[in-house]
């Protein structure tokens, strides 16, 4: 048999039989193309809801390939109403039986009963939003079949696709966490951890969200005193934030740099920082992020 021959064989039967691995490595190679893969997401609620629809807006999975389960009929009409080639179901059994990717975002509490009382398959990959709840338990609530496995933390600016997203991985190839990460990415930004530090990552970017918040909120207060309207002190606060943040994303720079650009000898802003370290705001922001740990 000559080189050639053997090289056709070779080729047809890579996509004779293409395993979700090989899909993966597919689409890899060629970014603009999406991936051949059935994705599930148990629980529609403002979490597993905003992963929907930010799926649904990527460009990496077709809706079609999207399945959605929640018991709730409202939430998955809303859904098919904005995306009617998504597939809806109140069945998890069924949502799951054809699925390579499922998602499973539903309150901590609730993880071992809706794991422990679905059939799962060893090729499948299971992703987790659930807070808190361990590798090791994953294993447990799915039989220790020996399944890749990944936990995800977003937060709530998942619904602006702007999330920070958590990804640590169990059993995971270099491929697969490449697609979790191209997954996500199109939501925010998405950063692989390892499980030991998903703890100290989560008070600093889903519990930090809302200490963020805290100060834009006090911020628009000090606006009010000196004579703002609320809405308009809300989006002058609101876009310094945001332009804060890109600073320091787009330029990666160290915030003391940025700060330093803004500080001249004598000015209103370095006198408005010592107040802020007088009155304990680092102190008070470390203890916080630490309390949330």
């Amino acid at each position: 048999m000559t080189r050639e021959n053997i090289k056709k064989l070779c080729l047809i039967r890579f996509f004779c039989e293409k395993t979700f691995e090989m899909k993966l490595i597919e689409y890899l190679c060629n970014r603009k193309n999406q991936i051949d893969m059935k994705v599930t997401i148990i629980g529609a609620g403002n979490m597993g809801g905003a992963i929907a629809r930010g799926l649904a807006k990527g460009h990496m999975v077709k809706v079609a390939d999207i399945t959605v389960s929640d018991p709730s009929v409202p939430i998955l009409q809303s859904l098919k109403k904005d995306y009617p080639e998504m597939a809806v179901t109140g069945n998890n059994a069924e949502a799951v039986r054809d699925a390579e990717l499922i998602i499973v975002a539903v309150k901590p509490w609730l993880m071992q009963s809706v794991l422990s009382g679905l059939t799962w398959r060893k090729e499948q990959v299971l992703v987790s939003v659930a807070a808190g709840v361990t590798f090791e338990q994953l294993v447990e609530f799915t039989g220790n079949i020996g399944m890749t496995m990944f936990r995800l933390i977003p937060n709530t600016a998942i619904s602006q696709l702007e999330s920070m997203t958590l990804i640590a991985s169990y059993k995971a190839t270099p491929e697969q966490e490449e697609l979790l990460l191209g997954l996500f990415n199109e939501m925010g930004l998405a950063m692989l951890v390892p499980e030991s530090q998903m703890g100290a990552a989560t008070a600093v970017t889903s519990c930090g969200i809302a200490y963020v918040l805290k100060y834009i909120q006090a911020a628009m207060q000090a606006g009010v005193e000196m004579g703002l309207y609320p809405k308009d002190a809300q989006r002058m606060v609101a876009q310094s934030v945001k332009g804060a943040a890109a600073l320091i994303l787009e330029n990666d720079t160290h915030p003391a740099v940025e700060i330093d650009k803004v500080t001249t000898p004598g000015g209103i802003t370095i006198k408005g920082l010592n107040e802020l370290e007088h009155a304990g705001f680092t102190s008070a922001i470390v203890k916080a992020m630490k309390a949330s740990r």
